[in-house]
């Protein structure tokens, strides 16, 4: 097995709420979930060989020990509000600032 040590899947309850459970080892999802292979093409050296499991989306890396499984609506809705996020924009200095901080350097 891989080196990950707590397995966690995120699935949605039935109010609508994230679902989080996690787990120290593989056996345990298994009462709830079969297996649909192993993962042998992830970029993550640390990913490769954990199990695939039927109606998860993962492994997907959260953290230094722990490999995350989402359910494929949970996937759904955290993708789209990682791409909607909002990203800070740097403030342009105006020509005339330029100038005075390469003097200001010197």
């Amino acid at each position: 097995m891989a080196k990950k040590e707590i397995f966690r899947v995120v699935t949605r309850a039935a109010d609508g709420s994230l679902k989080i459970r996690d787990f120290h080892s593989a056996e345990m999802i298994f009462r709830t979930h079969s297996q649909a292979g192993v993962d042998d093409s992830s970029t993550d050296l640390d990913l490769r060989g954990m199990p695939i499991f039927k109606g998860l989306i993962g492994p997907i890396p959260e953290g230094k020990n722990i490999a995350r499984y989402e359910s494929h609506d949970v996937f759904e809705v955290m993708t789209k509000e990682w791409a909607n996020a909002k990203v800070r924009r740097r403030r342009r200095l105006k020509p005339g600032e330029v100038n005075s901080e390469a003097t200001a350097e010197d």
